[in-house]
């Protein structure tokens, strides 16, 4: 099993096991790497308003897991116990997305400076992370949104 069909899988069985609205919106890892991912949510009539554009709450679920997905990743990889959680969100909205949308994330070298200082000092580290909403099938890579989420992270060594 190649590791974007793992992670997609571990994307799943998160969403089933723990948040069903993620199961329920469907998204799907498109890219993982230590310093990006790249997450699809699709417009359905699970994730799509009255007006026929995603709806917010798709919106701020993509946004929460090309945050989050790339933390879980890092702490896999590194073999780290890494409690994180999102502080604040502040959303930029500036048009509506009326087909499947992509959240992407390219924080990965600042998560990775969090996760060694929390490490270094023992702290709770709480950073900035954006996430750019595009709607390539529409508009190619013109931003539809803007997401920035306070990343908190506390990383110790597992036992």
């Amino acid at each position: 099993m190649n590791a974007l069909t793992k992670a997609n899988w571990q994307l799943w069985w998160f969403g089933f096991r723990y948040i069903p609205l993620i199961g329920f919106c469907k998204p799907k890892i498109l890219e993982l790497t230590d310093a990006r991912t790249v997450i699809r949510m699709p417009h359905h009539r699970h994730t799509k308003n009255h007006l026929g554009s995603i709806y917010f709450g798709a919106l701020a679920i993509g946004a929460d897991l090309a945050g989050a997905f790339l933390v879980f990743y890092k702490a896999r990889q590194k073999k780290l116990n890494i409690h994180f959680a999102f502080k604040d969100v502040q959303g930029e909205f500036l048009k509506r997305p009326e087909a499947a949308i992509h959240f992407i994330s390219n924080d990965g070298a600042l998560i990775d400076q969090m996760i060694q200082q929390s490490l270094d000092t023992g702290e709770r580290i709480n950073q900035p992370v954006t996430i750019d909403v595009t709607c390539p099938s529409l508009h190619g890579d013109e931003l539809m949104a803007k997401f920035t989420l306070t990343l908190s992270v506390k990383a110790k060594k597992k036992s």
